[in-house]
């Protein structure tokens, strides 16, 4: 397993703590879903736009 490091501002650097608090996470477990959560979107938009690339052209 690799190590990455994460430079971030104040306020994103809040908003990881303050969700870390509300679920009872560790910061680290809040940023690995944050990231699993991203990497699903650009999954479902790939998939979208192979979707619209195979799809039929429109009569017209």
């Amino acid at each position: 397993m690799r190590r990455l490091t994460l430079v971030c501002d104040d306020r994103q650097a809040r908003r990881i703590e303050r969700l870390a608090s509300q679920y009872d996470l560790t910061e680290r477990e809040v940023l690995r879903q944050l990231i699993d959560l991203g990497f699903d979107a650009l999954d479902s938009e790939e998939r979208e736009v192979r979707d619209e690339k195979d799809a039929p052209a429109p009569d017209g």
